[in-house]
């Protein structure tokens, strides 16, 4: 019986065949992103990775990938993601793996960036999955007040005691009270304490999602950035 890391592991391999000899590649975090870094190294070539986690850093060492300080780097050829949802319009949730801030960075710098799931992670609307917010710790009930006024529910992950690798804490929010994506990310930025969120609006240019064994590529029509 098949299973959604089969899946998964599936989408992995195929959007590994975007990378080339020579590029800088950027690794995502997450079970998803894992399958990845494996198939990556597995395939043997000369390139360069940046890591958003030490998770990530630390597989990709392990699988023979070469791992460059991110502090040194302005530009990257390639992210390769998962993600927690995605809908037609190329609007994603990311963040289950507590990373999204150096997600969004990496992702800022890359010339391409693509996502892959299993077919689950593909969805009519957004706003199913919980949207992680990372905090500086010092802001923790400040902005959990704040995050109230715009969201059923918010929650300390683990009660605090999970901290990014940045040393922030997240905040896992549900049920948005508007759809409008675009004036929530604005929002969002302009609470002070907040230093990242899981959506990503325009960032991702291709997903690669596998359902039942079959992956189907879907690309952006136009460009996002």
């Amino acid at each position: 019986m098949r299973s959604p890391d089969d899946d998964k592991r599936l989408a992995a391999e195929a959007a590994v065949a975007e990378v080339g000899e020579g590029m800088l590649i950027g690794l995502g975090t997450g079970s998803t992103a894992a399958h990845a870094i494996q198939a990556i190294g597995r395939a043997g070539m000369a390139i360069d990775a940046v890591a958003t986690s030490e998770a990530s850093a630390r597989l990709a060492r392990q699988v023979g990938i070469k791992v460059v300080d991110f502090a040194r780097v302005d530009r990257v050829d390639l992210t390769i993601d998962g993600v927690d949802e995605i809908d037609d319009g190329f609007r994603a949730i990311k963040g289950a793996g507590g990373a999204m801030l150096r997600e969004k960075i990496v992702a800022a710098a890359s010339d391409r960036m693509v996502v892959i799931a299993d077919g689950s992670k593909k969805v009519a609307a957004i706003g199913g999955a919980r949207l992680p917010v990372e905090v500086v710790p010092f802001a923790t009930a400040y902005v959990s007040a704040a995050l109230r006024s715009m969201f059923c529910a918010v929650h300390l992950r683990d009660g605090g005691k999970t901290l990014t690798d940045n040393g922030n804490i997240v905040l896992d929010c549900m049920g948005a009270h508007t759809d409008d994506w675009d004036r929530l990310a604005g929002w969002l930025s302009t609470v002070p304490g907040v230093v990242g969120h899981g959506l990503f609006l325009s960032e991702i240019d291709a997903a690669y999602i596998s359902a039942l064994g079959i992956v189907t590529r879907l690309e952006r029509r136009l460009a996002s950035r």
